[in-house]
């Protein structure tokens, strides 16, 4: 794929625009602050790449005093499709035990990845352990995750932007768009 092109032109359609995104995440922020108005401790862990652009908005929006982690986990490769084997490429730089823990997902797909990682955290004894996702296919699901908070329930669609990508490219685009099916069609035929 030539990385000098026209992203934009790439893109079958807009799914979700910036408005819509930074509204619903607004109203996500206010939710999460009510819920843990109690607790003096919050710490987000962004699964990266994706979760990136969403973290920062989510962060900003969040009015009440919080940390921020990342970790790299993998399940995807130059697919699509989640390859079903997940493993963490990059772990958090200090311990959880006792903090109450917020993961801060782009998407869930199948599930897998979010189930891996959650039971990863989960062995690390935080004080709680909650999922935040910007975007949800629940048809895609072959691994059922509780998610507490979830930005967009979406059809069975391959989408980039904001932060989501294909083949590293597109996460700038400031929403989420349907790519068009003819520039990753053969990858899983």
């Amino acid at each position: 794929m030539s990385r000098l092109r026209d992203l934009e032109a790439d893109i079958l359609y807009v799914m979700i625009n910036e408005a819509q995104l930074q509204a619903r995440i607004a109203a996500m922020a206010q939710e999460i602050a009510a819920d843990y108005a109690d607790e003096p401790d919050l710490l987000l862990i962004c699964v990266l790449k994706g979760g990136y652009v969403f973290l920062g908005d989510l962060s900003r929006a969040l009015k009440r005093p919080h940390e921020l982690d990342f970790m790299g986990v993998s399940s995807y490769g130059a697919r699509t499709e989640s390859s079903g084997e997940v493993r963490i490429v990059m772990d958090l730089k200090e311990p959880i035990a006792g903090r109450n823990v917020l993961i801060v997902e782009d998407i869930i797909d199948s599930g897998r990845t979010l189930d891996y990682m959650r039971r990863s955290l989960l062995a690390r004894s935080p004080k709680s352990l909650r999922i935040v996702t910007l975007l949800n296919k629940p048809s895609r699901r072959a691994v059922e995750v509780q998610v507490d908070y979830v930005g967009f329930d979406i059809p069975d669609e391959f989408v980039v932007g904001y932060g989501l990508d294909f083949a590293e490219l597109y996460r700038n685009l400031p929403y989420v768009g349907v790519l068009k099916p003819e520039l990753f069609a053969h990858l899983n035929a």
